[in-house]
């Protein structure tokens, strides 16, 4: 098994990755005990069957520079092939501020090929290569040295059968005249906004209920302050405090380290120190805010819904729709697509491009009762709806229960 450890060794894997239509990627890393993810293993692999086809770049190598590779990613005559690529592109992003593109996620891909939601890689190479994958190295400690053959030899997996499932869901799309269906989605996963870490906007992450403005604040800067230290000193964010030690103090919002000390969910050795002192300086500079600086009550996202037996209908028709074109209901409208729907927003999602095709236009005339449902067998099917006065009882008639008849035959006699 190909392990690259040098530099100049991974120039020479590249160059042989870039003479090839395609290249699929994997990477190992740890995040546990950082704020950052730290890469400990990049997986590559370029079409063939032979071991020279793919290898595994120890990027924890001494002196081992990754610019070759970033260099494979600016190639853009050569497809990046991933699976569930969101932490992938996160890490690479990190470093270097830059994406692989061209670039394809083959978990999105299954789910415009009628694999499910978010199907997971053992069971699409279960699928579509009949192969069972060796996940008994799946938890190592990557950031370990030297690794074990057996380590290497999962982690390649990761990429050599990621080869022919590629090759499977890309020619399917083809045929089946869904590639575009899935550009949306590889688009979202390549905004920086995704990856992003900036303390100004860390507290847009945690549920806020119905706070008053100098709460809204005190949580505003609190987050801001965790952020900034879980960064500089590169740990987890619940190493600094929790999210419920968070909350607690923008509440109740303490002004002596005696009041501080109280608190139920920030743990003793945070009472000191300069964690202690950060947060009072923060309740402080929140205490001291004109109201005017305060941020507003937040409102819901969307008003609140009117019709939930519209919204019920409209999930049962997508199921049924999604259903007719095999295809993942998640990758045609999320939950908020539809709600977006329902209260009549102009840009709702589904009403653009293939999923108005699919199923917006007839999701539209549905709400305006120019079309109903109908239970035909195991599906739903579409009618169209008939002018009301035209429309009489669609009931059959059913005579009424044994003991109403019984009690009708002694009034009469």
């Amino acid at each position: 098994m190909t392990l690259i450890d040098t530099t100049d060794h991974l120039a020479e894997f590249c160059d042989a990755c870039a003479a090839h239509p395609y290249v699929t990627v994997d990477t190992e890393f740890t995040r546990d005990r950082t704020f950052f993810p730290k890469l400990c293993l990049v997986q590559l692999a370029y079409p063939g069957s032979d071991d020279a086809a793919a290898a595994a770049i120890d990027t924890l190598s001494p002196g081992l520079s990754l610019d070759p590779l970033y260099q494979l990613f600016a190639n853009s005559s050569v497809t990046k092939v991933f699976h569930a690529a969101r932490q992938d592109l996160e890490i690479f992003y990190l470093d270097r501020q830059v994406f692989p593109e061209p670039f394809f996620d083959t978990q999105i891909a299954a789910m415009a090929c009628g694999f499910g939601d978010q199907v997971g890689y053992e069971a699409l190479v279960r699928a579509i290569s009949r192969r069972s994958l060796d996940k008994a190295s799946q938890f190592s400690n990557w950031d370990v040295r030297p690794l074990t053959a057996r380590q290497v030899g999962y982690a390649l997996g990761d990429v050599t059968h990621l080869r022919s499932v590629y090759e499977h869901l890309s020619h399917r799309l083809l045929e089946q005249g869904r590639s575009r269906w899935v550009q949306e989605g590889f688009r979202e996963l390549l905004s920086p906004d995704l990856y992003c870490i900036d303390p100004e906007r860390a507290w847009e992450r945690l549920k806020i209920g119905n706070a008053s403005g100098r709460t809204l604040a005190a949580i505003r800067e609190l987050a801001r302050f965790r952020e900034e230290v879980a960064q500089r000193r590169d740990i987890p964010r619940n190493r600094v405090f929790s999210d419920k030690a968070l909350m607690e103090t923008a509440s109740i919002r303490p002004v002596t380290s005696a009041e501080l000390a109280k608190s139920r969910f920030l743990p003793r050795h945070l009472c000191r120190g300069l964690v202690a002192d950060g947060i009072l300086d923060v309740v402080k500079k929140v205490a001291a805010l004109p109201d005017h600086a305060l941020p507003p009550r937040q409102k819901p996202a969307k008003p609140i819904n009117q019709n939930p037996a519209l919204l019920a209908l409209l999930r049962a028709f997508l199921k049924a729709r999604a259903d007719e074109a095999t295809v993942s209901t998640a990758l045609i409208a999320s939950a908020t697509d539809l709600e977006d729907l329902v209260v009549g927003t102009p840009d709702a999602r589904v009403l653009k491009g293939w999923r108005y095709d699919l199923f917006g236009r007839d999701a539209v005339r549905l709400a305006k009762g120019e079309i109903a449902l109908a239970i035909d067998g195991s599906r739903i099917r579409i009618v169209e709806s008939s002018p009301a006065e035209d429309v009489g009882d669609p009931r059959p008639r059913q005579e009424p229960p044994r003991f109403v008849r019984r009690a009708r035959r002694d009034r009469v006699g």
